[in-house]
């Protein structure tokens, strides 16, 4: 296994589905990246809403996260939306099928995500668990560049521009693997002073076939041509989730090591 495996990037999503803050460095804690997946935006019936039933969400950018979670978000031709992230409020939703439940940001947060999206919507903040929280169970989704770098390769041979990684979202971009999809087989991985563990594969979904940049559906890559050889039992599958099992801090370019591997 390569030695010279580093992070490259480090990213959260402070509200699900929408854009991410790109950092240099963060404490990583059970729960993850502080603030990641710490808010969702549901519709009229509390359904969560996602990029390909509203690929606007790309376009809703977080430009900053307070200590306590106070959240400022920007979009085109809007002025910037500022919530004070209350935890307490009479108005509790549960999320659908999840047993947490999200306090709702008021009626100036849910005109202004209406506005962007063009649909009744709420924006709502997750109450955490011991667990972690409903919108992201604890987990960071690692990508390596060598697998970003071999569906890129199979995309030119059919004539379609690369792609860039933010179109899987990770938390955790690691470069310098030699093999591609390492991640897949690294059942216990060391990036800078923390310990990640190996939960599941990554399956994708019509997700990754929105522009990440405009916030428009650009189907049908990469799914039509990762289904020529990622194609697993549950899905396409592409990237892999990982919980915490020994906290600490990560710095873009902090090295990564493979320090288990999948039995197989």
């Amino acid at each position: 296994m390569s030695e010279r495996a580093r992070v490259t990037e480090l990213t959260y999503y402070p509200v699900k589905g929408c854009a991410g803050i790109t950092v240099p460095e963060a404490r990583i804690t059970p729960d993850g990246l502080p603030h990641d997946r710490a808010y969702v935006i549901v519709d009229e019936a509390g359904e969560l809403r996602w990029q390909w039933g509203d690929p606007g969400l790309a376009l809703i950018i977080p430009h900053s996260v307070g200590q306590r979670g106070e959240l400022t978000l920007r979009a085109p031709d809007r002025d910037d939306l500022r919530v004070a992230g209350k935890e307490e409020s009479r108005e509790v939703t549960d999320l659908p099928g999840q047993p947490y439940g999200a306090v709702d940001q008021g009626e100036a947060a849910a005109a202004w995500v209406t506005g962007v999206l063009g649909r009744p919507s709420r924006l709502l903040r997750v109450r955490k668990t011991p667990g972690g929280t409903a919108a992201n169970h604890s987990r960071l989704h690692v990508v390596s560049r060598a697998s970003l770098d071999r569906l890129n390769g199979h995309l030119t041979e059919r004539g379609v521009a690369p792609l860039p990684v933010n179109r899987f979202r990770p938390n955790i971009v690691v470069d310098g693997w030699d093999t591609p999809h390492t991640e897949d087989t690294a059942a216990r991985l060391s990036v800078g002073s923390t310990e990640l563990a190996l939960t599941e594969l990554t399956v994708r979904c019509a997700i990754t076939m929105v522009d990440q940049e405009t916030g428009r559906r650009a189907g049908p890559e990469p799914l039509r041509t990762l289904a020529d050889y990622r194609k697993a039992q549950d899905g396409i599958v592409f990237g892999a989730y990982f919980t915490v099992v020994r906290e600490g801090k990560v710095t873009v370019g902090d090295g990564v090591e493979v320090v288990e591997a999948v039995d197989v």
